[in-house]
């Protein structure tokens, strides 16, 4: 195959380990255009010299497949160092089977893995590695789904809030005449100094987004995120041109490569643009993704899985926040030794812990594997 990695300089992959546990929900979730009641953690696992080290993907089982089948191939043997080069040879790797979706969601796994493992070897922090620009990053409680009742829904909002979180995001977009109610019951919990934000997951028309802009605009809503679909960047430029000043139009989890990103860009589609490291390539792909906010000028935000995105939100200076996510942090705090919490609104590593700073809890794993 060509991109083949020129002769190792450092340890090499001795071997990879793929493993699937299925997490049922503590509640039913939904949001504007989707439910569920389990997620699928995928976990990667990367051995070279005395470590190993790991990555992990929210995704279906079959992204376990296309890690054994296609990328294992390409990493064994290889110099773990290299991890551009294995970058690459991936995504050449999975050229016949297609480069966004499940594909690319296993790349990012293998290639958070090699990272982790990398900063192992050296017995770094992964932020040490990347090199650190601050100590901590801002988190924002996300939840607030359209399956809650409308108690649930402020209890959860208004306890972030108390425990010092500077932001909370809510779902919208399932029931729209429910909206502006849920809303306001949000504000009222949070209180007046407290962020709140709304993600409509795409479930709006333009002119129905834009109704809701200025409705929400009345709560001091600051966020939009996916008011229209992603892929509709025009409408979200329109929403980006129109919306009330103070609220910033969010958009871009669902990226797999630099590409999509650039084009979301290019359109001056979002004041800030979204990206998912389990998702889009890894660490790898989340640098990208951050290099190309930051010849623009424009702020980057960390979608979902926390505790992959703690390391990359203190070494990229254009990261303005990251997600902690209620149904995320909730796996990562049952399955992984190390997963932080925040403390004063914001996550900080561990430096005591080299690369991710995370361990499976095997143990408490093995309930759920697949």
């Amino acid at each position: 195959m060509n991109g083949a990695v020129s002769e190792s300089r450092g340890p090499t992959v001795a071997n990879v380990r793929t493993s699937v546990f299925v997490i049922p929900t503590d509640a039913p979730e939904s949001d504007g255009t989707l439910e569920w009641d389990r997620t699928t953690l995928v976990v990667v696992e990367i051995s070279a010299g005395a470590v190993r080290g790991l990555g992990y993907t929210y995704a279906n089982s079959a992204t376990a497949a296309v890690v054994r089948d296609s990328l294992e191939p390409l990493v064994v043997g290889q110099d773990v160092f290299a991890i551009p080069a294995l970058a690459a040879r991936m995504v050449q790797g999975v050229r016949n089977l297609g480069r966004a979706g499940i594909a690319s969601m296993a790349i990012s796994a293998v290639d958070a893995a090699l990272w982790d493992t990398k900063a192992r070897l050296l017995d770094l922090p992964l932020v040490t590695l990347l090199g650190q620009v601050r100590p901590s990053v801002p988190a924002y409680g996300s939840g607030g789904f359209t399956s809650y009742t409308p108690a649930r829904l402020v209890e959860q909002l208004g306890d972030w809030a108390k425990e010092g979180l500077a932001f909370v995001k809510m779902k919208v977009g399932r029931d729209p005449g429910a909206d502006p109610e849920r809303v306001r019951a949000a504000r009222q919990a949070i209180g007046a100094t407290t962020q709140l934000f709304v993600d409509a997951n795409g479930a709006y028309d333009r002119k129905q987004a834009l109704a809701f802009a200025e409705s929400f605009a009345e709560e001091d809503v600051r966020w939009f995120e996916e008011p229209v679909s992603s892929d509709d960047l025009e409408g979200l430029r329109l929403l980006r041109d129109r919306a009330p000043a103070a609220m910033a139009i969010a958009a871009g989890e669902y990226g797999y490569e630099p590409f999509y990103y650039r084009r979301m860009l290019d359109a001056d589609a979002v004041d800030v643009l979204q990206a998912d490291a389990s998702r889009c390539g890894g660490v790898t792909g989340f640098m990208a993704a951050h290099a190309l906010c930051d010849a623009r000028g424009l702020p980057l935000s960390a979608h979902c899985a926390p505790a992959l995105h703690l390391h990359l939100g203190c070494a990229l200076s254009r990261v303005r926040h990251l997600e902690y996510f209620h149904d995320h942090q909730r796996i990562e705090d049952m399955l992984f030794e190390g997963a932080a919490s925040p403390v004063g609104g914001v996550l900080t590593p561990d430096l005591g812990r080299p690369g991710l700073g995370l361990e499976l809890k095997r143990q408490d794993a093995a309930r759920y594997a697949v």
